[in-house]
This record gives structure tokens, sequence and C-alpha cells, in this order.
């Protein structure tokens, strides 16, 4: 956008920095967004590159999602964004985070905090509070997997998890967080996290995980799941089965003293031993009446996370092991972090309080003795 509010375009030939006002007729025709050029010469000498976009849009088959809103992206796996819904609205009689109503959905309570490292010790007031909001995002996280499975939409599991919040008067703290549209995130496939719910229908073979967080009386609770689609190939059950182990392998060691930079190796040495890898971008959080504050809580070895382990803190661990690289990509939507080679990616997360003695899972599922949903 220009200073007199006219929008404008670079060019898009290689190297070419030039304001573009040109833009290819064929484009035009085929509803392709994006494609200016400064000068006739400039389009002609990208028109061997260029028309391949051409041959790929007439080649899409029109039943599936033609939809791709950044056709210059070269995305790193199978999977690609389709159509989303309208934003869901919440009553104004459930209580909400700051962030909710912010046109840019800024946390201004978290960003005063930002920076420091000091970790809050939870009153016994403060930690029933977290105690209730996690059984909510447990509940409702259990409404969510029970809608999955072949031919669903993700955007249907976020509806189905937008109205189990409300229905528990709670406020799904992902929804308009920094702007994030949706209610839930759903991580298919290659997808890290922070996907975001689509119309596309789940796929047999597929792995999607599930990330729910409520707010409720004030208090955040945060957990998430990889589910099987139907039937998944050999690696997929490896790999799923392998990050849910490395979060376990965590939570055993969490007690009052451990340093939080120790979980980071506990997780790495159980994934390298079955030939997976760490991924580094993000990382568990401290969280409470905040959704993101200290402690960072990093998931792989030689970190520098800093703090010690105190009765009263409350966080998350919740590692991303990928089948490949550890190393990452993310969307031009801004959001969808997907694996660098377009392997496979799983996660699990449990919100955590710190004892006297030990470590109570706050989000822990109740029934079958806790045992993840992909072991039914």
């Amino acid at each position: 956008m220009s200073a007199a509010g006219i929008e404008t375009h670079v060019c898009q030939t290689s190297g070419c920095t030039e304001e573009a006002k040109l833009q290819c007729p064929t484009c035009i025709k085929l509803g392709i967004d994006g494609s200016f050029f400064c000068s006739q010469t400039c389009f002609k000498s990208s028109w061997e590159v260029h028309k391949l976009l051409h041959k790929k849009t007439r080649s899409s088959d029109s039943s599936s999602t033609q939809y791709n809103p950044w056709p210059y992206y070269m995305f790193t796996g199978s999977l690609r964004p389709y159509l989303k819904s309208a934003k869901r609205e919440v009553p104004r009689t459930i209580g909400r985070p700051d962030y909710a109503d912010d046109p840019n959905g800024f946390p201004h309570s978290e960003q005063k905090l930002r920076g420091s490292t000091s970790i809050k010790c939870l009153s016994d007031e403060e930690i029933e509070g977290m105690r209730v909001a996690c059984k909510l995002a447990r509940e409702v996280l259990d409404e969510g997997v029970k809608v999955s499975g072949v031919g669903v939409t993700t955007d249907e599991i976020d509806r189905v998890i937008h109205e189990a919040a409300i229905d528990r008067e709670c406020y799904p703290s992902p929804l308009n967080y920094h702007g994030f549209p949706k209610s839930c995130c759903t991580s298919i496939n290659e997808v890290i996290c922070h996907g975001i719910p689509d119309m596309r229908p789940l796929q047999n073979g597929d792995i999607c995980n599930i990330d729910v967080t409520v707010y409720h009386r004030d208090f955040h609770g945060d957990l998430n799941e990889t589910l099987f689609i139907g039937e998944v190939n050999k690696t997929a059950k490896t790999l799923v089965k392998t990050t849910w182990e490395c979060l376990q392998k965590a939570i055993e060691i969490v007690e009052p003293g451990v340093k939080y930079r120790d979980i980071g190796a506990v997780i790495q040495k159980h994934a390298h031993s079955h030939g997976f890898s760490v991924v580094r971008s993000y990382c568990g959080h401290g969280i409470h009446q905040l959704f993101h504050t200290a402690p960072s809580v990093p998931h792989y070895a030689k970190n520098k996370a800093v703090g010690v382990m105190k009765p009263g803190h409350t966080f998350t661990i919740e590692p991303m092991i990928s089948e490949g690289t550890w190393k990452d990509e993310q969307w031009p939507d801004d959001w969808t972090a997907v694996t660098a080679d377009g392997k496979l990616s799983a996660q699990f997360e449990e919100t955590l309080l710190v004892t006297d003695i030990g470590v109570e899972v706050l989000t822990r599922r109740r029934e079958k003795n806790g045992q993840p949903y992909f072991m039914d």
C-alpha cells in the first residue's frame, strides 16, 4: 500500500524489485492473484516459469480444493489449506481474557510481563481455580475427540469444541489470541502446531492433533492429543507412541528443585533413540491467569531455560516430535507451522502443577487410567 493509500505491487520477475502495474491477462481469467510485472520485458523473460502456474491451475481437480490463497508458496508436504468458516461468537455473559475484544487480539496483561523470568507460585485458591479450568479443558477436548474421524472436517471439530466450551461457561482461549481465527488448533500430518481448522475432511491414514485451551473464571487450562484417523501406517503409529512416551518421561522428573532446562534432555534422549527429532521453535510455557508466561520449557537438550521448579508452579510440557528434520517453516497464514521436509510431526500436551512431593497432571484424562486416545 502506498502512502496515498493506493495498492501497489512488486514485479514478480526474480531479482526485480520495481513497482509493478501490469497484470498477466491469463491470470486474471483464471482468478490467480498477485501476477504483476513492471514491464513487457520482465513479463516475457519470466514466461517460461510463469506459464507453469497457468498449467497447474487448469489441471487442478475442480471438485477438490482448488482454493489456494498463496499460488507462489512452495508447500513442504501434501497438505493444502481449505476454505474456512466465519469466526464464531462467544456470548457476552461468559468471562473473557483481555485480548478477546482487542481488534488485534493483543494480550495486554501478558505483555506487561514480557521478558520476565519470574515464575508465579499460586495460592491454594488459585490452584483450585486451575484445577477447575483444566478439568473443563479436558472435557472440551474429549467432546472434540468424539466427533473426529474419516470424512469429518476440522471446522466441524472446531464447532463442537467451541460449543462445548460455551456450554461449560468457558471462553475458548485461542479465539482471537494475537488474531487467531478459531477456537482450537487442528494440526494434521506435517503440521507441527497451530493448524487452523477448515473445510478439509479428515482422510484415512491422517494423524491429527487437537489442541484445546479454555478460560474459566480467570484461569486457563491447556492440553492436546494426537489422534489416529482410520488406519495409519507403521511410521505414524511409532511416531505418535514415541511422542506420548516423551511427554510421560518428562512428567516423571517434575518435582520441587528440578531445573526446567532438564526436561529437554529427557525428551530428546527418548525421541532420538527411536530415530526421531525434536522441534526447537516452540516450547512449553507457564500458564494460570495468563495464557503464556514464564517459565519457558524447551523440549530439546542443552537449552538455556531459566528457573527451578517450586510448589505452586503451573506450566505445560508439550513436545513436538518429527519423523524427519526438526526444522520448521510457516505457511503464509502466519500460524500453521509445518516440517521443513514435509514429513510427519506429532504432539501431546498436559498442564502440570508442581506439588510439595512431586507433580499433579491437571489435564489428565480421567478414563482408562489416563491413557491417550490412540491406545483405545
